[in-house]
């Protein structure tokens, strides 16, 4: 990726160029074994939309955006959830390896029992009036992110006989550009539900699958309080975070 500022030459207009997704990194649109994706992924082929100025320059979120409690899921309401609390940090990096200051990284999860605070989310598990699932938080000049939240639980849902998603966190980052925007969801190093879970198997490439399972991080655990996990997104290039293909049912 160029750092070049939009500048006009002559009668041109240049642009930075945002170098292309790895795409055998990302899962297919049409996955069968996600069964959903028979139905939404195209049929015909993909056509690259140029880079535009839109798309290069925006958009531009400040920290007028963010809520004081934003990244802190257990303290967003009159007492704390229910739940294992955990602290899930890690760097946003562009596909050069350097850090993306001052950008929006959003989550949403399910609670401690699997459950999403959504309308279409009827399974029977308990909801918890004290974790409403989604924060927010800004990069700081390093690239740095960190959350405090409860670590979520399994779930069923109908893609197939005896389904359960594992344990999981979706996230949403905008980058420098639309051009960099990335939704994907973080797993837990692990897992024993990884082998029958079609999103996460999915991405073909063992590699780009690893970089979705966040690691277990001792030395930001917080005595007493929390356990700490360490997941480094990367935007774009040879070693970006895979994309998320969809929902499933959240």
């Amino acid at each position: 990726m160029t750092q070049e500022t939009a500048h006009p030459i002559g009668s041109e207009l240049r642009l930075p160029q945002y170098r292309r997704d790895d795409i055998d990194a990302h899962p297919p649109l049409l996955s069968p074994g996600y069964g959903s994706t028979v139905l939404r992924a195209p049929q015909r082929p993909l056509i690259y939309l140029p880079q535009r100025l839109t798309e290069v320059t925006g958009p531009l979120l400040g920290e007028g955006r963010i809520g004081e409690l934003d990244h802190d899921l257990t303290r967003q309401h009159g007492a704390e959830p229910q739940g294992q609390r955990i602290i899930v940090h890690g760097r946003v990096l562009d596909g050069d390896g350097r850090p993306v200051p001052h950008t929006l990284v959003e989550i949403w999860q399910a609670n401690a029992a699997g459950r999403y605070r959504h309308v279409i989310d009827t399974w029977p598990a308990p909801l918890d009036p004290h974790f409403e699932g989604v924060g927010r938080a800004l990069t700081d000049e390093h690239g740095h992110y960190r959350f405090v939240t409860i670590q979520p639980g399994a779930y069923p849902w109908r893609n197939h006989d005896n389904a359960w998603r594992p344990a999981h966190i979706h996230f949403s980052l905008f980058g420098r550009a639309f051009v960099q925007r990335l939704v994907t969801q973080m797993y837990f190093p692990g897992d024993p539900l990884f082998f029958q879970d079609p999103i996460f198997n999915s991405v073909r490439d063992p590699k780009a699958r690893e970089r979705m399972v966040a690691r277990y991080d001792h030395a930001a655990t917080e005595p007493s309080w929390a356990l700490a996990y360490e997941f480094d997104i990367v935007l774009r290039g040879q070693e970006g975070t895979p994309f998320e293909d969809g929902d499933d049912h959240e």
